[in-house]
């Protein structure tokens, strides 16, 4: 059994969850920071996976220490701590370089241009036209609604939903699943 244990989950699901490592009957779950927690026990943890470490709090870490002497951990990260490259270097972990992308990996493109309106226009278009969503990272809360609506403006035919970290949980958590569902574009 398969679980994910994040804040976007309502109360009710999260004490379900905790229940469920507890007691065994989840096998694996994919969390948050939540999974750090001092209420979250594990019945028979075997084994951590770390996605990007640096992330993570000193609290957190201090927690990650004290239950790697018990199971295995595997940390992930494209760029690695100086703490974890040491450790790795000297011995005390070992190391892993994945150097090839999958075979269907399409080489990544990066364009540095003048801000657009037309570029914008066009490279959002033809994701659309290929039956792509489109995901905008902006990076101000205060200002994200009026990106919103200039890109509502420069693209009426798509269908647009404005989402960030400030929302209630739930109501953020109904949009990325409206989003995963393709209920709008971009």
């Amino acid at each position: 059994k398969i679980e994910m244990l994040s804040r976007l989950r309502s109360k009710k699901e999260q004490k379900a969850i905790l229940e469920g490592l507890a007691d065994g009957e989840v096998d694996i779950v994919i969390g948050t920071h939540r999974l750090v927690q001092q209420d979250v026990k594990f019945k028979d943890l075997g084994l951590v996976v770390i996605d990007e470490e640096q992330r993570f709090g000193v609290r957190h870490k201090e927690f990650l220490k004290q239950i790697r002497t018990e199971v295995d951990v595997l940390t992930m990260s494209a760029t690695p701590i100086p703490r974890t490259l040491h450790m790795s270097l000297a011995g005390i972990r070992d190391i892993s370089i994945i150097n090839t992308a999958p075979q269907t990996r399409l080489p990544i493109r990066t364009f540095v241009t003048e801000s657009s309106d037309a570029l914008l226009r066009e490279v959002i278009l033809r994701e659309l036209d290929r039956g792509g969503q489109v995901f905008v990272v902006h990076n101000r809360v205060q200002s994200i609604d009026k990106l919103a609506t200039s890109l509502r403006h420069l693209i009426p035919e798509a269908t647009f939903g404005v989402g960030h970290g400030q929302m209630d949980e739930m109501v953020l958590e109904q949009l990325i699943l409206s989003f995963i569902r393709k209920e709008f574009d971009v």
